[in-house]
């Protein structure tokens, strides 16, 4: 354990080095910044849609996928949200942020930024992003912050049940600089996807499909769980995933409506799609499992709706409420595909069917942005192009399946990756956590 230790503290800092030595003299405006014009009402709005996108991950998340585990690994589940939290929090400040959203002279050809905001040098409260002029800087590192929590602890749905907590927090720290960093500068921070004309209003791409793949990897590598296919593994408490469903909903305005940056009618139409896209997937989802499984679930229907929400994400602000709708009612039976058939026909144990909500609902939403999007809603959709978001995705898959296949090799050699079989069948929660819960 002491050389585990060791071994973090050491690549902590290999990381944290280069940002001191590239820490500026004097706090100056950096390229990437402007002086502060204030928009209170935004300013508003993106304070508590931080607030939402927050909740998302901590306890939304956390419940959701908490009440689908067996009891024996709720506290295990739950940990993963929680640990995710503060790894990425404080990788965030030292140089997450500025690999993110950096475009000093040490940004690499629009695929990773510099590290002239490591440790935030150089932001005050009278700075502004490019991105962003009316909100203040400090804000729009917070908002961005709980995208770059909630992407790693999508994952980890994917993996539960199985996974050491040593190589889950190695994994987090790893996946957030090598991947998610990456990903949404290429996408949102300046790089060469969104300069290119890759659209994702709200992370369909950046956190759905990035998370997604990493999960269908992690699945993979990690191998089934002892007795998948044989043993009982039906959710402990789907009360528990019911409230983390709607935590997760009212979490989800701030996260689409929020990523309109402004209190503005971009942000409501956002708004009113979130909505109608998750009860149309609903919709869909149920009634594909009604006819396949002659009988709908309550599980069912609230996997629905977080398709719809991963479904509408690229286009939450791009397409009119009639594309939210197709959107939506093809997002449920598409995800259904994923999560169901896909997974049997394959064989993969993806326990919480990260890849098939996830990764199948963002891939759809992001291809359907390409036909939906609406100059009349966003003056941005004028540029849509199918082929340029199916291009785009095909990218972010190649970078996520590979730096994500690069880092578990990583864990697998220094932490190990799972639990022993005798650890897994007492649960994750009792040998992982010295912690239970009982009836």
């Amino acid at each position: 354990m002491i050389r585990k230790s060791l071994a973090l503290a050491a690549l902590g800092c290999l990381v944290a080095g280069p940002a001191f030595a590239a820490a500026p003299a004097a706090p100056a405006l950096l390229a990437h910044q402007a002086a502060l014009e204030l928009n209170e009402a935004s300013s508003a709005w993106i304070l508590t849609s931080t607030a939402l996108v927050l909740l998302m991950t901590l306890p939304g998340l956390a419940l959701f996928y908490g009440g689908m585990v067996r009891r024996k690994n709720v506290i295990a589940t739950i940990a993963h949200s929680t640990a995710a939290l503060a790894i990425v929090t404080v990788l965030w400040f030292v140089v997450g942020y500025s690999l993110s959203f950096g475009t000093g002279p040490e940004a690499v050809n629009g695929f990773v930024g510099g590290l002239q905001a490591a440790f935030l040098n150089g932001v005050t409260p009278t700075t502004a992003h490019s991105l962003a002029p009316g909100l203040p800087e400090f804000l729009w590192i917070a908002y961005q912050l709980t995208f770059a929590i909630i992407t790693p602890a999508l994952i980890a749905g994917a993996f539960a049940e199985r996974i050491k907590f040593s190589a889950s927090i190695l994994f987090f720290f790893l996946w957030h600089l090598i991947v998610y960093a990456p990903i949404c500068h290429q996408v949102w921070g300046g790089g060469w996807l969104g300069s290119w004309g890759v659209l994702d209003f709200a992370g369909g791409a950046v956190v759905h499909v990035n998370s997604g793949v990493a999960g269908l990897v992690a699945a993979i590598v990690l191998g089934q769980r002892h007795g998948f296919g044989r043993d009982n593994m039906a959710p402990h408490n789907l009360a528990f995933t019911a409230i983390g469903t709607g935590l997760l909903f009212v979490g989800w305005l701030g996260f689409n409506a929020g990523s309109a940056w402004a209190a503005d009618a971009i942000a409501s139409v956002a708004a009113l799609n979130t909505i109608l896209a998750a009860a149309a997937a609903a919709i869909g989802w149920t009634a594909v499992e009604w006819f396949h499984h002659k009988r709908p679930t309550l599980l069912g229907l609230l996997s629905g709706i977080v398709a719809g929400l991963v479904g509408i994400t690229p286009a939450a602000g791009l397409v009119d409420p009639k594309g939210a709708f197709f959107i939506g009612i093809l997002s449920g039976p598409a995800c259904y595909a994923g999560a169901v058939w896909l997974k049997k026909l394959l064989k993969y144990d993806d326990s919480l069917d990260a890849f098939g909500i996830h990764g199948i609902g963002g891939m759809v939403g992001a291809i359907l942005t390409g036909v939906f999007a609406s100059a009349a809603i966003n003056p941005v959709g004028e540029g849509a192009d199918v082929v340029k978001q199916i291009l785009g995705l095909l990218a972010v898959i190649a970078w996520s399946g590979v730096g994500t296949w690069v880092i578990l090799m990583i864990c697998k050699f220094t932490t190990g990756l799972r639990v022993t079989r005798e650890d897994e069948i007492e649960g994750l929660d009792y040998t992982q956590h010295g912690e239970t819960i009982h009836q």
